[in-house]
């Protein structure tokens, strides 16, 4: 009877050891895995508190041969951190605008085309995509926009913009952080 009580304790020792090891084990990693967790959001934060963009001249042209318009649309980084040309296609670009052929409000969400980015021929955008068309002054980073540089965006929408809907149409413009400007024209 008295190896039994010490075999029981041995064993309840045991147990209780590797359970507090599991346990503290499990508890490291959290708070390792938590403490990285708010480093990265910690980053993310600073990275949208410096970054600051303002929408510039936007111009309306009808497309030509196809039918549409075309958007121009001159973006200034006014912030302190620059924008990666892979992070153009996390780029939002978002459109509303009075329909030329229906009296209808589109809304409308165009997504990016990389294969005609940096070329002064926007003129064969399909429907309903948007590019960068240039950059200045682009001599720091190439393709890569920086503060206080410009960027030209080639937006081509169909239907076709109504012309005379003036200061009834926005665009709004959303980076890869979620730091947003928006303008009527």
């Amino acid at each position: 009877m008295g190896f039994g009580t010490i075999f029981a304790t041995l064993a309840m020792v045991v147990i209780i050891g590797v359970s507090s090891y599991l346990f503290i084990t499990g508890a490291l990693f959290s708070m390792d895995t938590l403490s990285n967790s708010l480093q990265e959001a910690n980053e993310i934060e600073n990275a949208r508190a410096k970054t600051e963009i303002e929408l510039g001249n936007i111009s309306v042209t009808p497309s030509n041969p196809e039918p549409g318009s075309d958007i121009t649309v001159y973006v200034s980084n006014t912030g302190s951190t620059k924008i990666l040309n892979s992070d153009f296609e996390h780029m939002d670009v978002f459109v509303y605008y009075h329909d030329s052929t229906e009296n209808i409000t589109i809304h409308r969400w165009i997504p990016y085309n990389n294969s005609l980015a940096f070329s002064l021929d926007s003129g064969t955008l399909g429907n309903n995509e948007w590019t960068v068309v240039r950059m200045t002054p682009d001599l720091i980073n190439p393709r890569v926009f920086d503060p206080d540089e410009q960027m030209e965006i080639a937006i081509h929408v169909f239907p076709a913009i109504d012309n005379s809907s003036v200061m009834q149409n926005r665009t709004k413009i959303v980076m890869p952080n979620g730091i947003s400007d928006a303008k009527y024209f």
